[in-house]
């Protein structure tokens, strides 16, 4: 299983803002900079999780962006299943392309099937409070405490 850059960078977002002091507000640039990766890119994605309900982003001199939530009340797995465009990990998980002969017979997707499931199961496990609670991260971040 591998996640698309898309989710990668809505999961950073959610660590970085989530390990600002209680509701300090963070921009763009300040995130782009600390991850080394596109303002453009970032943009998409907080616009998307300001949609889905994960951040609230505050418009003006004064804005900028803020978990919506608290960290133990957003779900890894919830996260994963918004920002991924899809999970087909082979050719007949999508319905609408799928041209293999094996499809009516085949015991392969079956069993990745059930893997796909174990995996989101695992990451449904995990909180973000989890991730940002790990040693050395405040110190990696320069963050206070």
């Amino acid at each position: 299983m591998r996640l698309t850059q898309y989710t990668d960078y809505s999961l950073r977002v959610l660590i970085y803002l989530a390990m600002q002091n209680n509701d300090q507000l963070a921009n763009i640039k300040d995130i782009a900079d600390k991850y080394t990766i596109s303002k453009n890119h970032l943009m998409k994605v907080i616009h998307e999780l300001g949609k889905l309900g994960f951040i609230e982003t505050i418009r003006g001199r004064n804005g900028g962006i803020r978990l919506a939530l608290k960290p133990d009340q957003i779900n890894i797995g919830a996260v994963i299943r918004k920002t991924e465009e899809d999970f087909h990990l082979v050719e007949c998980f999508n319905a609408e392309k799928n041209s293999c002969i094996l499809s009516p017979t085949c015991r392969l997707k079956h069993i990745l099937h059930d893997a796909l499931q174990a995996y989101l199961n695992v990451l449904d496990q995990y909180t973000l409070s989890d991730i940002v609670t790990q040693d050395g991260l405040l110190e990696l971040f320069n963050f206070q405490t």
